[in-house]
């Protein structure tokens, strides 16, 4: 939009703060932790926990970590309903953010037994929704 003296940079300016602000607000973050057992080749527990996170995180990745994940989205801002609807492109990904392993082996009376729980330790992501998607990140 022009002014009156013909300068349209203030209009320009405000348009794209106005733009810059509803991308920002757009993003959320949100706090999600994973445990996976296995005891004995079978699965015993799997618990996914996703929340809000009550206050901004701190963003302290490393260059490694920066590797976006992107699932389609059906306008939904559920992220928990996203992520179970994308369970292996998500599981997929925070193997290779990292995982802690216990694994734990004993033998009684000629009787093996044994246990694996996979952690994901509580981790700030930022998410984007758009329409057709949802971007991931972590930050910590």
């Amino acid at each position: 939009m022009r002014s009156r003296d013909g300068n349209s940079t203030f209009s320009l300016s405000i348009c794209s703060i106005i733009l810059f602000f509803s991308i920002a607000l757009n993003a959320n973050e949100y706090l999600i932790s994973y445990r996976y057992m296995v005891k004995d080749a079978t699965l015993y527990n799997e618990s996914l926990l996703v929340s809000d996170a009550m206050k901004k995180c701190k963003s302290t990745h490393s260059k490694k970590l920066k590797k976006v994940l992107v699932l389609e989205n059906d306008s939904s801002t559920d992220l928990k309903q996203i992520l179970s609807k994308n369970s292996q492109k998500f599981i997929d990904y925070i193997h290779k953010l990292g995982l802690f392993i216990e694994h734990k082996e004993s033998t009684t009376n000629a009787q093996n037994s044994s246990s694996t729980v996979l952690t994901l330790k509580t981790t700030c992501f930022k998410v984007d929704f758009n329409d057709n998607f949802a971007k991931i990140s972590p930050l910590n």
